[in-house]
């Protein structure tokens, strides 16, 4: 799963109220040529879409995130999910993913952290929120120490169209990932070629 996650520059953060939503969104982003997506537990509704996603789109990869207590992250797992991430490093979430065979994805902010997830076996971290924390200039400054480590990013929060290639551009930096690309007003006014739209221009900026 880490090696197909790594061929995936771009990861659509997803905010999902409604779990009816969740078969056209899919479609929404595998029309336009993106077949990931990362649901969030910032909504009841999170588990639900999961299960509704791997439903229709078996071959789909689908993420959890925002998994931040161990109900979530048995939910996750009950729901079939292709990987976690959370916001936070949680050595005992890290372990129960770990135990379960499916590959999790902590995040991280500070140099401390990202050493203890790599003492944990991760090397694929969430570094968030990016542009708080930092943002192109942080991560550059974390390779030096790091990146002879194996170690690779997925910045998210204020990660956007603009400044997406800015962070693709580094070498320590395997994907980003965006809530732009669908946010929960466009799910909610069920604006799926405008969705689509936006996938579409992402690819085709991250492939430059």
């Amino acid at each position: 799963m880490l090696s197909q996650l790594l061929q995936r520059p771009v990861i659509p953060v997803i905010v999902i109220e409604k779990a009816d939503d969740a078969e056209p969104l899919a479609e929404a982003l595998l029309e336009g040529g993106m077949d990931v997506v990362e649901i969030t537990f910032r909504t009841s509704a999170a588990t639900a879409a999961i299960e509704n996603i791997r439903k229709a789109f078996p071959n789909m990869l689908v993420g959890a995130g925002t998994v931040v207590t161990p109900q979530q992250a048995q939910q996750a797992i009950d729901a079939g999910v292709s990987f976690g991430l959370a916001p936070g490093l949680n050595p005992e979430t890290v372990a129960f993913f770990k135990r379960r065979d499916t590959l999790f994805i902590p995040g991280v902010m500070t140099p401390s952290e990202i050493e203890q997830g790599l003492a944990l076996g991760c090397q694929l971290l969430k570094f968030f929120p990016a542009g708080p924390a930092g943002g192109v200039g942080m991560l550059k400054a974390l390779s030096g120490p790091y990146a002879s480590q194996g170690v690779q990013f997925c910045p998210t929060g204020g990660v956007n169209l603009e400044n997406m290639n800015d962070y693709l551009s580094l070498p320590i930096v395997s994907n980003i990932g965006g809530s732009w690309l669908a946010t929960p007003q466009q799910i909610a006014n069920k604006q799926w070629d405008v969705i689509t739209q936006q996938v579409k221009d992402a690819l085709a900026k991250a492939a430059q």
